[in-house]
C-alpha cells in the first residue's frame, strides 16, 4: 500500500493531539492494552477517555496539556499506510513544526471554530507554503460548541481562502468535531451544508504519487558494496524522479558518465526504482563512486554551486549570524560554510520581510551562504531533499539552522573582480579564521608558527603593533603575552571544521 506522511499544526489548545486521538481511536488503530491504559490515566470527571495522551507523551505536556515536541504515531486503513507528525501549537516551538513538516505529502492546519483563524494559524499555514507541502486542509474543530452553525464555518473557510491565495496554494476546508467524533472518520449528519469527504476520507484520497516522475532522478551514494570481485554496486536512497535500467547516468562530482545496468534491493531485481526506495545501482562501466557522490540523469544534473540563497530556520538559541562559521549538509556530503549576510527576516504571519543583522530562536528569513567546496544543488521549489541542508555549529556538530535553497548564484554574481575579498571569503579560502594568538615566549611562537603553515594555515607573527590588519584579512596573527587560555583552546576556536587539526597543538 501506498504510505502518505502528514502533519497536523494550529494554535494552542486548537484540538490537534484530540484529532489525532480520534482519528486512531475511529479507524480501530489502537491496541486495547494501549487504550485501557490512556483510559486509566484521563482522570476524567465524567469517566471518558482523553484521546489527546495518544500522542502528547512527555511528562510536561501531560501536565500543561499542550503539544511540546514532535509526536510520531503510525497507522493503516484498508485504503493506504500513514505517518502523522503532530507539532506544537506555540511560537517558540516553531523550529519543531518545520522538523514535522518537512517531510509531509500533507498538513492538517486545524482552526478553533470558536476563536476563528489565529495567528498561529497564519503562521503554520505559511510555514507549509515554504516547505513546499502540496495538500492542505484546514480543520474547523470544535464546530459542536458552536451548535455546527454553518455561517461560523464559512466565515473560517472564506477569511482562510484568502490567505492561502497570497500563499499560492489552496486547502481543502472541513468542519468537525475531534471530540465527538463529526466529520473525523464518518460523515456528520450534523453538518448537512457540507458535502466534502471527512477528514480520513481526504486523506484516503490525496494523489500521492502524482509527483514521482516529475523530478529529475536524484541518488546520493551512501556507500560502495564490494562482497566479491564480481559484483561493485552503489547502495542508496532515490531522493528524486525515477531510475531504469538501461538509463545513461552521470557520477558527479566527478562528471564520469555510464549507463545503469542492474537494480538491486534485498527481494531481488527491480524493473524501476522510485523516490523514496533505498537500493543498491550497478553500471556498465568501471566508475569511482565513493560516499558523497551523486548520480543523476546525463541530461539534467544538478547545480554545482558555492553560492546561493536560501530561506532558513534558526534551532538554536545561538542564533544565526553573518561571519560565523557553520558546516552545511546536504544529503551525503559536508561543506564549510559562511553567512555572508542575513537578507532579510521574514514574519510568517503576514509574510513581511525585515531589515535585521541576525535571526534568533524559530526566526525564519533569507540569508546569502558561500561554501568552501562546491556542493550538488537543486531549488527547493524543484526539489525538497536536493534543496534542503542542515546548519551546523562545527566545534559541536548541533544544528544551527535547517535551510531551503531559493536561488542559485552563479561566478558572475559574485563581486566586481576590482572589489577587495570579503573576510569571509579569505576565511573560507583559508580554511580558518582570522585571529590573534598569544604564547609566552618568542621560541614557542617559533615552533608553532613553522607547525602551522606546515599544515596549511595563514600566519604572521607580530611581536608588537596591531594585529587588526591581518585578522580582517583572514591571517592568524601570533603575538607574545600572557593568556588565560590554553593554546589548544585559542586554535580551535579559529577552526572551520574538525579535519585531523583538533588537539593537534598538544606539546608544542
Amino acid at each position: 500500500m501506498e504510505l502518505l506522511r502528514f502533519s497536523t499544526a494550529g494554535s494552542v489548545d486548537d484540538g490537534k493531539s484530540t484529532l489525532i486521538g480520534r482519528l486512531l481511536f475511529d479507524s480501530k488503530a489502537i491496541p486495547d492494552d494501549q487504550y485501557e491504559a490512556i483510559k486509566r490515566a484521563s482522570n476524567n470527571d465524567d469517566g471518558g477517555v482523553d484521546l489527546a495522551l495518544l500522542t502528547d507523551g512527555l511528562r510536561a505536556e501531560r501536565e500543561q496539556k499542550i503539544t511540546i515536541d514532535v509526536a510520531y504515531r503510525y497507522f493503516a486503513t484498508p485504503k493506504r499506510r500513514f505517518i502523522i507528525a503532530d507539532t506544537p501549537g506555540h511560537a517558540q516551538y516553531t523550529r519543531n513544526m518545520v522538523t514535522g513538516a518537512s517531510t509531509a505529502q500533507a498538513a492538517v492546519i486545524l482552526v478553533d471554530a470558536r476563536n476563528g483563524l489565529l495567528e498561529q494559524s497564519r503562521r503554520h499555514a505559511a510555514l507549509s507554503a515554504l516547505l513546499r507541502v502540496p495538500h492542505l486542509a484546514v480543520a474547523v474543530n470544535k464546530m459542536d460548541l458552536v451548535g455546527f452553525d454553518e455561517g461560523v464555518f464559512r466565515a473560517i473557510e472564506t477569511e482562510f481562502a484568502a490567505f492561502a491565495s497570497k500563499l499560492g496554494v489552496t486547502a481543502t476546508a472541513i468542519p468537525l468535531s475531534a471530540l465527538a467524533g463529526d466529520n473525523v472518520v464518518e460523515r456528520s449528519k450534523n453538518t448537512p451544508y457540507y458535502a466534502g469527504p471527512s477528514l480520513l476520507e481526504w486523506l484516503e484520497g490525496l494523489p500521492v504519487a502524482e509527483t514521482r516522475g516529475s523530478e529529475p532522478f536524484r541518488f546520493p551514494v551512501q556507500c560502495v558494496i564490494r562482497p566479491h570481485q564480481n559484483f561493485r554496486g552503489f547502495a542508496g536512497r532515490v531522493v528524486g524522479g525515477v531510475v531504469r535500467p538501461g538509463d545513461a547516468v552521470i557520477a558527479l562530482p566527478s562528471g564520469k558518465r555510464s549507463t545503469v545496468k542492474e537494480i538491486v534491493t534485498a527481494d531481488g531485481y527491480l524493473a524501476e526504482a522510485h523516490s523514496g526506495e533505498s537500493v543498491v545501482l550497478t553500471l556498465t562501466d568501471e566508475v569511482d563512486i565513493s560516499r558523497g557522490d551523486l548520480i543523476a540523469m546525463q541530461e539534467s544534473p544538478p547545480t554545482t554551486a558555492r553560492r546561493f540563497t536560501a530561506t532558513v530556520c534558526v534551532l538554536s538559541e545561538a542564533g544565526l549570524a553573518p561571519g560565523r562559521p557553520y558546516i552545511a549538509t546536504h544529503t551525503t556530503r559536508q561543506a564549510a560554510a559562511i553567512i555572508e549576510k542575513i537578507d532579510y527576516r521574514l514574519a510568517v504571519e503576514n509574510l513581511e520581510k525585515e531589515e535585521t543583522r541576525g535571526l534568533a530562536l524559530n526566526e525564519l528569513g533569507q540569508a546569502t551562504i558561500t561554501l568552501a567546496q562546491p556542493l550538488l544543488l537543486d531549488p527547493y521549489t524543484q526539489s525538497r531533499e536536493m534543496g534542503g541542508f542542515l546548519l551546523l555549529d562545527p566545534a559541536t556538530s548541533v544544528p544551527v539552522a535547517a535551510g531551503m535553497v531559493t536561488e542559485i548564484l552563479t561566478e558572475s554574481d559574485h563581486e566586481a573582480p576590482s572589489e577587495p575579498w570579503t573576510r569571509a571569503e579569505r576565511e573560507l579560502r583559508h580554511g580558518h579564521r582570522g585571529g590573534v594568538v598569544v604564547v609566552a615566549d618568542r621560541a614557542a611562537a617559533a615552533a608553532l608558527e613553522r607547525e602551522l603553515v606546515t599544515r596549511g594555515w595563514y600566519t604572521a607573527f607580530v611581536e608588537q603593533g596591531s594585529t587588526d590588519t591581518l585578522t580582517e584579512n583572514g591571517i592568524i596573527a601570533i603575538t607574545l603575552g600572557e593568556s588565560s587560555q590554553p593554546l589548544e583552546t585559542q586554535l580551535d576556536t579559529l577552526l572551520l571544521m574538525e579535519q585531523n587539526q583538533v588537539g593537534f597543538a598538544e606539546g608544542i
